[in-house]
């Protein structure tokens, strides 16, 4: 998978801004706060539609402006695409490829698959059950699109679910709505099921060799509801009825799934060094590239932000023999690459040198 040309109106702090890059390492240099991860925001954006660091497209569009328009040629195995996306204040996303427009944001996954490192990684290990299901959600999305369609169901029905909950409950109704949860919580229960056994193995092997054999990680599938069947995850639901009216919300379904993280028995979302956290994170983000690689037959874009700083030399080292195959975008503030395409980066301008 490739990325040709890219294209920004109004976009964070450029105004305007078009790039053409090369197949392996585009790097971004220049001190904090000019502008470097602003482009790799752009970029990450045609992977599933969403950014990497916000959840508003509001926050995307520059300062006094309505709208953002992103815009980019990007090739894969099946072909080469033109994809237009604009984003605003009082506008729904609206995407086109190849000037058409889509129905459904589902309908851009796998188009590009994207592999963003920052150093917000850590968080997938030592913050809350959300991120790590925030993490299944983007990279199973990617590989499976339904998936995305089917939790979207699931996130709808259990907001009218947690409405009724407020009310006067209508017995019948919370019935149809428990039900049309089990449906599509059981089918996301075993699709993050199969994607941590699948994750597991890449995930062991390149941690096994980050920690020079001394470690061993350990993913565990922790969900919420353990069922066999969409009746008898239906049947668990209910029997958290009453437990629900307490607490007027839904306490039971995969919005509570987490996934155990433990190196040499020990379980790091609550203990283990800095350096565990961070060796465990970069595994997870590795075995990414290589499942997308085996899933697809292509390797993914990868997005280097800002994390060579957080990492020891030899960290470094490995994870730059990981993305070797495929095409890089890193952000830096000092240049540290031999090879590939340089761009100087200062107040939203880029000049482009070669490296």
């Amino acid at each position: 998978m490739k990325i040709h040309q890219l294209t920004l109106k109004n976009f964070r702090n450029y105004e305007q801004l078009e790039l053409l890059f090369k197949e392996g390492a585009n790097v971004f240099v220049g001190q904090n706060g000019q502008g470097k991860t602003n482009v790799l925001e752009a970029i990450s954006l045609f992977s599933v539609g969403r950014s990497f660091r916000t959840v508003r497209d509001l926050d995307m569009v520059a300062f006094g402006q309505d709208a953002a328009t992103v815009s980019a040629i990007v090739e894969n195995l099946h072909g080469r695409y033109t994809i237009d996306m604009k984003l605003g204040k009082s506008i729904k996303k609206a995407v086109k490829i190849n000037s058409v427009p889509i129905e459904k944001l589902q309908d851009l996954f796998g188009v590009l698959n994207i592999v963003v490192f920052s150093p917000d990684d850590l968080k997938l290990v030592k913050d809350g059950p959300k991120e790590r299901r925030l993490f299944l959600d983007r990279e199973i999305s990617q590989l499976k699109p339904r998936y995305y369609r089917i939790l979207s169901e699931y996130y709808k029905v259990l907001n009218q679910r947690n409405t009724l909950l407020k009310q006067e409950v209508d017995e019948v109704l919370l019935e149809i709505y428990t039900q049309q949860i089990a449906k599509s919580g059981f089918q996301i229960h075993k699709m993050r099921e199969e994607f941590i056994e699948h994750i597991r193995e890449f995930a062991q092997e390149i941690h096994s060799k980050i920690s020079s054999k001394k470690e061993v990680l350990e993913i565990e599938y922790e969900p919420n509801v353990y069922a066999i069947s969409e009746e008898e995850y239906f049947r668990y639901l209910m029997d958290g009825k009453e437990h629900d009216f307490i607490r007027k919300h839904s306490t039971r379904g995969i919005h509570k799934d987490d996934v155990a993280l433990v190196i040499n028995e020990m379980d790091i979302r609550h203990f283990g060094s800095q350096g565990q956290k961070r060796s465990a994170a970069i595994s997870l983000k590795l075995s990414e590239i290589q499942m997308i690689y085996q899933d697809t037959g292509e390797y993914p874009i990868v997005l280097l932000d800002d994390i060579f700083s957080e990492l020891d030399y030899s960290r470094q080292r490995m994870l730059l023999d990981y993305v070797t195959n495929t095409q890089v975008f890193v952000t830096t503030a000092e240049k540290f690459l031999d090879n590939g395409k340089i761009y100087a980066v200062e107040n939203g301008k880029i000049s482009v040198e070669e490296g």
